[in-house]
């Protein structure tokens, strides 16, 4: 199974007079999972809605190998989605929406029985939806995705409302739909969700892209930790030396610079300090950093 490239060529939406995407170029290969990563209200579903032609773009393509959503030939057995799980009918069972889609994709419906089987709601596809969790909602999300064995995966927040099994389980999944050669795009707003489950990254703050690449692009930094009985004073006479701070919980922050240096200029002002060191910064810190705008 071989999936499309996903790219994206200087997409632009406006409502209005607020640019909810903006400029936004990049590409997702076959056979990684790439996480398209940012905070609530950065763009990412709009992105991906006009990915599948649910949003004229103001400017732009978004397209499967150069061509666009609208214009594949069997749109469900090329590119699956799950944007919505709680869109389903609940009166209806999830065996019954998926026949219904199966019938009317041109699929056969022994394919349902596949696609519970293979996410795991085989023993409750007979229930209305009405009564299924938000996982089990997710799941028959991922199911209806995978209708017609595609070969490009489009999801939007798959492990929202998921407990760590489910969480696990996804993971799991979606690097198996990778493995088999499969484009795999997935959303989140949280790093550490996904964070073992990617293999590249598409990082958006604002509707822009911030950063792209493997995880290494968020590569682990180190910073100075350094504080004083009078933070406030600190803050004022390191800014003043022109160090770039930011003021945290335990201290204030301190990037680029080395402690002596910080301690120095902290002397100098007749501050003494009560904290001093390196501190390393994880993944989660630097995401963090990258989509509240101090790097962006």
């Amino acid at each position: 199974m071989s999936g499309s490239a996903i790219e994206f060529r200087g997409v632009t939406k406006r409502f209005g007079s607020v640019n909810a995407v903006d400029d936004l170029s990049f590409t997702v290969r076959s056979g990684v999972v790439t996480g398209l990563l940012g905070p609530n209200g950065a763009g990412k579903t709009t992105s991906l809605r006009i990915l599948l032609g649910l949003v004229r773009p103001t400017r732009g393509t978004a397209t499967f190998d150069g061509r666009a959503y609208r214009d594949l030939a069997a749109p469900l057995n090329t590119v699956g989605t799950a944007l919505e799980p709680w869109s389903f009918h609940p009166g209806r069972s999830a065996r019954d929406h998926l026949r219904i889609a199966a019938v009317a994709a041109g699929i056969p419906v022994a394919r349902v029985a596949e696609v519970l089987e293979v996410t795991g709601i085989e023993s409750v596809a007979d229930r209305r939806v009405g009564g299924y969790s938000l996982g089990m909602r997710q799941r028959l999300g991922l199911a209806f995705a995978m209708l017609g064995d595609p070969g490009v995966l489009v999801l939007d927040e798959p492990t929202n409302g998921l407990d760590p099994e489910g969480i696990r389980w996804i993971r799991s999944f979606l690097r198996e739909l990778a493995a088999e050669g499969r484009t795999v795009l997935v959303s989140s707003h949280l790093l550490g969700e996904v964070q073992q489950t990617v293999d590249e990254v598409v990082i958006v703050a604002r509707g822009r892209l911030v950063r792209y690449g493997t995880l290494d692009v968020l590569e682990a930094r180190e910073s100075v930790l350094v504080d004083a009985v009078d933070r406030q004073a600190l803050a004022t006479a390191l800014a003043v030396a022109g160090f770039a701070i930011e003021t945290a919980e335990d201290g204030i922050r301190v990037r680029g610079a080395e402690p002596s240096a910080v301690g120095a200029a902290a002397q100098r002002a007749g501050i003494a300090l009560s904290l001093l060191g390196r501190r390393a910064e994880g993944l989660e810190d630097v995401f963090l950093a990258l989509t509240s705008g101090e790097d962006a």
